[in-house]
């Protein structure tokens, strides 16, 4: 019989998995406070239930951790983690340092069914959804997850397109039984899958980063195919039905693209789109890659666009970029790989 995985049930699910191998069921709060607070990776290490208790557990179940089976580290301090995803597909998650900040970018798929047209994470087969565990275990396996700071549901896949296993994540992640981040902490990336998207605001308080990539729809949707579901307008107006005066955060990701999106009348018309939300655009520089036809703007131009959108009313930043050497930028997850191709 395969044995069932721990790592992303709450306490009375815990409770419930202790009872059915003869357990007391308080012996589910101490697996969580082992699995999640001291990121236990094996069942003897949890010395305060019996050794029968441990054997018991260790019969039945698995915690859910796996080690990085490789990590590679830029010459900016940026690490980049593989991790086993079941069926020989492998995913990626990020470390990025930034003083004493240290943000882990997470991956939700083995590959992705969006097909982003300048994206090498969505040139891949689609492998298949992570489970909470295979998510969680990211989170927990990296050598810094002590120290992190933030974590960025920006890694392969589409985390809306996922909604079941990235929900019970952010719950684990956020709950006092579980890891007790502040969702102020996280934030999860889409292009807009609508059935999630509403999920994710209604469950959720963590923060919201809308892949847009054009204002205007038809050029949208040939760079996100996806997005032909949810078009524009409708994106924006279940993302006004929320309220984003307080602390979470509402953010728009544009990766320009030269001679395609970066154009005067696409800032014109992006400030149109965004003037008088409480929101933040974020500028990405395109990172080639050969699975691609497009190319980086100009030198210069990201600071023109940014100062375009500021000058309309529109709050903007450039995203620096980390990572290019060992292919940890965004866009860029698993092209080494390229598993399924």
């Amino acid at each position: 019989m395969q044995q069932q995985c721990l790592l992303g049930l709450d306490t009375h699910e815990l409770s419930e998995r202790a009872a059915a191998i003869g357990l007391r069921p308080f012996v589910g709060k101490q697996i969580a406070q082992w699995i999640y607070e001291k990121r236990a990776t094996a069942f003897g290490q949890m010395t305060n239930i019996s050794k029968d208790g441990r054997e018991a557990l260790d019969a039945a179940y698995t915690t859910g951790r796996e080690a990085p089976i490789a990590c590679s580290v830029s010459s900016d301090g940026t690490k980049k983690y593989l991790f086993p995803a079941g069926s020989g597909s492998t995913v990626e998650a990020a470390m990025i340092p930034d003083g004493e900040r240290k943000t882990l970018c997470i991956s939700t798929q083995a590959g992705c069914r969006m097909a982003c047209a300048f994206c090498a994470t969505g040139q891949q087969t689609f492998r298949g959804d992570l489970d909470a565990a295979q998510i969680l275990n990211q989170v927990l396996s990296v050598e810094e997850s002590a120290e992190l700071s933030n974590l960025v549901f920006m890694g392969m896949g589409e985390p809306l397109d996922n909604p079941d296993a990235l929900l019970r994540t952010l719950d684990a992640l956020t709950a006092p039984w579980g890891l007790a981040m502040s969702p102020r902490r996280i934030t999860v990336s889409t292009v807009g899958r609508e059935e999630g998207l509403l999920r994710f605001l209604h469950e959720s308080e963590a923060h919201l980063a809308v892949s847009l990539h054009s204002p205007f729809e038809v050029e949208r949707q040939e760079l996100v195919p996806a997005s032909r579901a949810l078009p524009i307008t409708r994106l924006m107006g279940i993302l006004k039905s929320r309220n984003w005066s307080g602390q979470r955060r509402l953010s728009f990701e544009y990766v320009v693209l030269g001679g395609v999106n970066d154009t005067d009348r696409h800032m014109a018309a992006l400030a149109r789109l965004l003037r008088g939300w409480p929101c933040l655009v974020n500028l990405i520089a395109y990172h080639p890659h050969p699975d691609a036809p497009f190319r980086p703007p100009r030198p210069g131009r990201m600071l023109e666009l940014r100062d375009m959108l500021n000058g309309q009313g529109v709050r903007a930043t450039v995203r620096v970029s980390r990572g290019l050497d060992i292919e940890a930028a965004c866009g860029l997850l698993a092209r080494v790989q390229g598993q399924g191709r």
